[in-house]
Protein backbone atom coordinates (compact mmCIF):
# COMPACT_ATOMS: atom_id res chain seq x y z
CA UNK A 1 0.00 0.00 0.00
CA UNK A 2 2.83 2.39 0.88
CA UNK A 3 4.50 1.58 -2.42
CA UNK A 4 1.31 2.41 -4.35
CA UNK A 5 0.91 5.65 -2.40
CA UNK A 6 4.51 6.63 -3.20
CA UNK A 7 3.97 5.93 -6.88
CA UNK A 8 0.81 8.05 -6.90
CA UNK A 9 2.64 10.93 -5.22
CA UNK A 10 5.47 10.72 -7.75
CA UNK A 11 2.96 10.70 -10.61
CA UNK A 12 1.21 13.77 -9.16
CA UNK A 13 4.50 15.67 -8.94
CA UNK A 14 5.38 14.81 -12.53
CA UNK A 15 1.95 15.89 -13.74
CA UNK A 16 2.22 19.23 -11.96
CA UNK A 17 5.64 19.87 -13.45
CA UNK A 18 5.25 18.53 -16.96
CA UNK A 19 1.50 18.34 -17.53
CA UNK A 20 -0.33 15.10 -18.21
CA UNK A 21 -2.06 14.32 -21.44
CA UNK A 22 0.36 16.37 -23.57
CA UNK A 23 1.72 14.83 -26.73
CA UNK A 24 5.31 13.88 -25.99
CA UNK A 25 8.19 12.86 -28.22
CA UNK A 26 9.62 9.65 -26.71
CA UNK A 27 13.14 10.58 -27.80
CA UNK A 28 12.71 14.33 -27.54
CA UNK A 29 14.80 16.61 -25.35
CA UNK A 30 12.86 17.82 -22.31
CA UNK A 31 13.05 21.58 -21.70
CA UNK A 32 11.41 23.08 -18.61
CA UNK A 33 10.84 26.84 -18.44
CA UNK A 34 9.61 28.84 -15.45
CA UNK A 35 7.24 31.68 -16.29
CA UNK A 36 4.61 33.95 -14.83
CA UNK A 37 1.15 33.03 -16.17
CA UNK A 38 0.24 36.04 -18.33
CA UNK A 39 1.50 36.59 -20.96
CA UNK A 40 4.73 34.64 -20.57
CA UNK A 41 3.38 31.13 -19.98
CA UNK A 42 0.71 31.69 -22.62
CA UNK A 43 3.31 32.71 -25.21
CA UNK A 44 5.47 29.69 -24.34
CA UNK A 45 2.51 27.35 -24.63
CA UNK A 46 1.90 28.81 -28.09
CA UNK A 47 5.33 27.56 -29.29
CA UNK A 48 5.12 24.02 -27.94
CA UNK A 49 4.22 22.69 -31.39
CA UNK A 50 7.11 24.52 -33.03
CA UNK A 51 9.51 23.22 -30.41
CA UNK A 52 8.15 19.70 -30.86
CA UNK A 53 8.95 19.94 -34.57
CA UNK A 54 12.55 20.68 -33.58
CA UNK A 55 12.73 17.66 -31.28
CA UNK A 56 11.89 19.18 -27.89
CA UNK A 57 9.29 18.47 -25.23
CA UNK A 58 8.62 21.96 -23.87
CA UNK A 59 7.11 22.15 -20.38
CA UNK A 60 6.03 25.40 -18.76
CA UNK A 61 6.15 25.68 -14.98
CA UNK A 62 4.12 28.65 -13.74
CA UNK A 63 5.09 30.90 -10.83
CA UNK A 64 3.18 33.85 -9.43
CA UNK A 65 6.15 35.80 -8.04
CA UNK A 66 9.34 37.42 -9.33
CA UNK A 67 11.81 35.63 -7.04
CA UNK A 68 11.33 31.86 -7.37
CA UNK A 69 11.86 31.66 -11.17
CA UNK A 70 15.41 33.03 -10.89
CA UNK A 71 16.26 30.76 -7.95
CA UNK A 72 14.90 27.80 -9.94
CA UNK A 73 17.17 28.63 -12.90
CA UNK A 74 20.21 29.26 -10.73
CA UNK A 75 19.77 25.96 -8.87
CA UNK A 76 19.08 23.96 -12.02
CA UNK A 77 15.48 23.11 -11.17
CA UNK A 78 14.42 24.45 -14.58
CA UNK A 79 16.31 25.13 -17.80
CA UNK A 80 15.22 28.72 -18.34
CA UNK A 81 12.77 31.37 -17.25
CA UNK A 82 10.71 34.03 -18.95
CA UNK A 83 9.16 36.83 -16.88
CA UNK A 84 11.57 39.71 -16.25
CA UNK A 85 13.49 42.60 -17.75
CA UNK A 86 17.24 43.30 -17.62
CA UNK A 87 17.19 45.97 -14.85
CA UNK A 88 15.35 43.58 -12.53
CA UNK A 89 17.67 40.70 -13.46
CA UNK A 90 20.79 42.77 -12.78
CA UNK A 91 19.44 43.90 -9.41
CA UNK A 92 18.47 40.34 -8.48
CA UNK A 93 21.88 38.88 -9.34
CA UNK A 94 23.65 41.63 -7.40
CA UNK A 95 21.51 41.09 -4.29
CA UNK A 96 21.28 37.30 -4.34
CA UNK A 97 24.60 36.29 -5.83
CA UNK A 98 22.84 34.28 -8.53
CA UNK A 99 24.28 33.71 -12.00
CA UNK A 100 21.32 34.11 -14.30
CA UNK A 101 21.85 35.67 -17.74
CA UNK A 102 19.62 36.90 -20.56
CA UNK A 103 19.66 35.15 -23.93
CA UNK A 104 17.37 37.58 -25.71
CA UNK A 105 14.42 39.95 -25.53
CA UNK A 106 10.95 38.90 -26.64
CA UNK A 107 8.39 41.58 -25.86
CA UNK A 108 7.58 44.78 -24.04
CA UNK A 109 4.55 45.34 -21.79
CA UNK A 110 3.42 48.96 -21.36
CA UNK A 111 3.50 49.95 -17.69
CA UNK A 112 0.28 51.70 -16.70
CA UNK A 113 -1.47 53.77 -14.07
CA UNK A 114 -4.83 52.14 -13.28
CA UNK A 115 -7.90 53.13 -11.32
CA UNK A 116 -8.42 52.01 -7.74
CA UNK A 117 -11.15 53.75 -5.80
CA UNK A 118 -11.05 56.68 -8.22
CA UNK A 119 -11.81 56.26 -11.90
CA UNK A 120 -10.27 59.39 -13.39
CA UNK A 121 -7.08 61.40 -12.93
CA UNK A 122 -9.28 64.48 -12.90
CA UNK A 123 -10.41 63.36 -9.44
CA UNK A 124 -6.93 63.41 -7.88
CA UNK A 125 -7.03 65.03 -4.45
CA UNK A 126 -4.66 65.75 -1.59
CA UNK A 127 -3.63 62.64 0.30
CA UNK A 128 -4.66 60.12 -2.36
CA UNK A 129 -2.83 56.80 -2.14
CA UNK A 130 -1.03 55.35 -5.15
CA UNK A 131 0.33 51.80 -5.06
CA UNK A 132 3.71 51.18 -6.72
CA UNK A 133 5.95 48.08 -6.90
CA UNK A 134 8.44 47.86 -4.05
CA UNK A 135 11.43 46.44 -5.96
CA UNK A 136 14.00 49.02 -7.00
CA UNK A 137 13.70 48.84 -10.79
CA UNK A 138 9.91 48.67 -11.05
CA UNK A 139 9.44 51.38 -8.43
CA UNK A 140 11.62 53.71 -10.48
CA UNK A 141 9.55 52.88 -13.53
CA UNK A 142 6.35 53.68 -11.60
CA UNK A 143 7.71 57.00 -10.35
CA UNK A 144 8.75 58.00 -13.87
CA UNK A 145 5.24 57.13 -14.99
CA UNK A 146 3.73 59.38 -12.30
CA UNK A 147 6.07 62.16 -13.36
CA UNK A 148 5.05 61.77 -17.01
CA UNK A 149 1.42 61.97 -15.89
CA UNK A 150 2.15 65.30 -14.18
CA UNK A 151 1.44 64.05 -10.66
CA UNK A 152 4.92 64.44 -9.18
CA UNK A 153 8.32 65.80 -10.16
CA UNK A 154 11.56 63.91 -9.61
CA UNK A 155 15.06 65.19 -8.99
CA UNK A 156 16.76 65.94 -12.31
CA UNK A 157 18.82 63.10 -13.76
CA UNK A 158 17.67 60.20 -11.57
CA UNK A 159 15.83 58.43 -14.41
CA UNK A 160 15.72 54.63 -13.88
CA UNK A 161 17.33 54.89 -10.43
CA UNK A 162 14.54 57.01 -8.98
CA UNK A 163 13.24 56.31 -5.47
CA UNK A 164 10.56 57.94 -3.34
CA UNK A 165 13.35 60.04 -1.79
CA UNK A 166 13.90 61.64 -5.21
CA UNK A 167 10.43 63.20 -5.31
CA UNK A 168 11.03 66.97 -5.16
CA UNK A 169 7.51 68.13 -5.97
CA UNK A 170 4.30 66.48 -4.77
CA UNK A 171 1.59 69.14 -4.99
CA UNK A 172 -1.18 66.66 -4.19
CA UNK A 173 0.69 65.26 -1.19
CA UNK A 174 0.19 61.82 -2.70
CA UNK A 175 0.90 58.85 -0.48
CA UNK A 176 3.14 56.36 -2.29
CA UNK A 177 2.21 52.87 -1.08
CA UNK A 178 5.02 50.38 -1.82
CA UNK A 179 3.81 46.81 -2.39
CA UNK A 180 5.15 43.60 -3.91
CA UNK A 181 4.16 43.68 -7.59
CA UNK A 182 1.92 40.62 -7.43
CA UNK A 183 -0.04 42.11 -4.52
CA UNK A 184 -1.00 45.37 -6.24
CA UNK A 185 -4.03 44.09 -8.19
CA UNK A 186 -5.45 42.74 -4.91
CA UNK A 187 -4.99 46.12 -3.21
CA UNK A 188 -7.03 48.23 -5.63
CA UNK A 189 -9.86 48.62 -3.13
CA UNK A 190 -7.51 50.24 -0.62
CA UNK A 191 -5.83 52.83 -2.87
CA UNK A 192 -7.06 55.51 -5.22
CA UNK A 193 -4.70 54.55 -8.06
CA UNK A 194 -2.11 51.87 -8.84
CA UNK A 195 0.95 51.55 -11.06
CA UNK A 196 1.05 48.03 -12.44
CA UNK A 197 3.37 45.87 -14.50
CA UNK A 198 1.70 44.78 -17.72
CA UNK A 199 1.62 41.07 -16.87
CA UNK A 200 -0.06 41.61 -13.50
CA UNK A 201 -2.52 44.06 -15.03
CA UNK A 202 -3.47 41.43 -17.61
CA UNK A 203 -3.84 38.76 -14.92
CA UNK A 204 -6.26 41.11 -13.19
CA UNK A 205 -8.24 41.30 -16.47
CA UNK A 206 -7.16 44.84 -17.37
CA UNK A 207 -6.35 45.90 -20.92
CA UNK A 208 -3.91 48.65 -21.85
CA UNK A 209 -6.91 50.69 -22.96
CA UNK A 210 -8.19 50.56 -19.36
CA UNK A 211 -5.13 52.42 -18.08
CA UNK A 212 -5.61 56.04 -17.09
CA UNK A 213 -2.07 56.72 -18.30
CA UNK A 214 0.69 54.58 -19.85
CA UNK A 215 4.39 55.26 -20.14
CA UNK A 216 5.35 57.03 -23.39
CA UNK A 217 6.68 54.66 -26.07
CA UNK A 218 9.79 56.82 -26.47
CA UNK A 219 10.56 56.88 -22.73
CA UNK A 220 13.74 55.43 -21.21
CA UNK A 221 11.62 52.80 -19.52
CA UNK A 222 9.90 51.69 -22.72
CA UNK A 223 13.27 51.18 -24.40
CA UNK A 224 14.85 49.32 -21.50
CA UNK A 225 12.17 47.11 -19.98
CA UNK A 226 11.75 44.44 -22.65
CA UNK A 227 11.08 41.00 -21.15
CA UNK A 228 13.84 38.47 -21.70
CA UNK A 229 14.41 34.72 -21.65
CA UNK A 230 17.09 33.75 -19.11
CA UNK A 231 19.29 30.75 -18.33
CA UNK A 232 22.04 30.02 -15.84
CA UNK A 233 25.41 31.47 -16.85
CA UNK A 234 27.22 28.93 -18.99
CA UNK A 235 24.14 27.51 -20.69
CA UNK A 236 23.68 30.32 -23.24
CA UNK A 237 25.01 28.25 -26.13
CA UNK A 238 23.09 25.05 -25.54
CA UNK A 239 21.11 24.08 -28.66
CA UNK A 240 17.69 24.48 -27.05
CA UNK A 241 18.35 28.19 -26.42
CA UNK A 242 18.76 29.09 -30.09
CA UNK A 243 15.79 26.94 -31.09
CA UNK A 244 13.57 28.45 -28.40
CA UNK A 245 14.44 32.02 -29.38
CA UNK A 246 13.84 31.22 -33.08
CA UNK A 247 10.38 29.90 -32.18
CA UNK A 248 9.59 32.94 -30.03
CA UNK A 249 10.54 35.23 -32.92
CA UNK A 250 8.40 33.31 -35.42
CA UNK A 251 5.43 34.59 -37.39
CA UNK A 252 3.26 32.16 -35.40
CA UNK A 253 4.04 34.02 -32.19
CA UNK A 254 3.54 37.42 -33.80
CA UNK A 255 0.08 36.38 -35.01
CA UNK A 256 -0.76 34.89 -31.60
CA UNK A 257 0.32 38.00 -29.69
CA UNK A 258 -1.37 40.47 -32.05
CA UNK A 259 -4.66 38.58 -31.87
CA UNK A 260 -4.72 37.78 -28.16
CA UNK A 261 -3.28 40.86 -26.46
CA UNK A 262 -4.34 43.80 -28.62
CA UNK A 263 -1.38 46.13 -27.85
CA UNK A 264 -1.03 44.99 -24.23
CA UNK A 265 2.04 43.05 -25.38
CA UNK A 266 4.40 44.51 -27.98
CA UNK A 267 6.98 42.23 -29.59
CA UNK A 268 10.51 43.58 -30.02
CA UNK A 269 12.64 43.03 -33.12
Amino acid sequence: MKKIFSMLCAFTVLCSLFGCGEKRLPNGVDVVIAATPVPHAEILNAVKGLMRERGYNLYVKEFSDYVTPNIAVDEGEVDANFFQHIPYLDEFNAERGTKVVSVGAVHYEPFGLYAGNKKSLEDVASGDKIAVPNDVTNEARALLLLESAGLIRLRTGVSLKATVADIVENNYNLQIVELESAQIPRALDSVEYACMNGNYAMQAKFKVSDALFIEPKDSDAAKKYANVVCVRDGREYEPFVNDLMDCLKSDNVREFVDKKYNSSVILVD
